[in-house]
């Protein structure tokens, strides 16, 4: 059982693109992505949805930049901006209270015009580059939606 811990970090200010509730996503996501048993809406600062399921943790992230892209057309937003799923896994103990857990996977989905800026901005490469090859899940979707 896979189990994904998602936040989303819009880099976007634009009214064709807004900011989207953990609600709509956890019910957009289960509708675009297959695979996803069960997906739920989270109260937390930080992560808003969990997804489960049988499939592996690169499966499923390799598909949720176009299932938010199907889900971001049906609801009417069009923008030509890239889609980003980054992140890893949790290899030590989560804190008390934080939906992400050990062995859990946190991923930020990430809307941006500048993709290449933004991993610079967060030190992308030194990120990655100082955990385990197979703990890390990196997806870059430039389409248009």
């Amino acid at each position: 059982m896979t189990i994904l811990i998602l936040s989303h970090n819009l880099q976007i200010e634009d009214a064709n693109v807004p900011l989207l509730s953990a609600l709509v996503l956890s019910e957009g996501l289960k509708q675009y992505c297959n695979g996803i048993d069960h997906s739920e809406a989270l109260v937390h600062p930080h992560w808003m949805v969990k997804l489960v399921s049988s499939r592996s943790a690169v499966e499923l992230v390799n598909d949720l930049p176009a299932a938010w892209r199907a889900l971001r057309h049906e609801l009417g937003h069009h923008s030509n901006h890239a889609v980003l799923a980054l992140g890893g896994r949790k290899d030590d103990l989560g804190k008390p209270g934080s939906p992400l857990q050990q062995g859990d996977w946190g991923i930020d989905l990430v809307e941006t015009t500048d993709s290449a800026g933004f991993l610079q901005s967060i030190n992308w490469d030194s990120l990655k580059g100082g955990r385990p090859a197979d703990g890390v899940i990196e997806v870059l979707s430039l389409g248009s939606n």
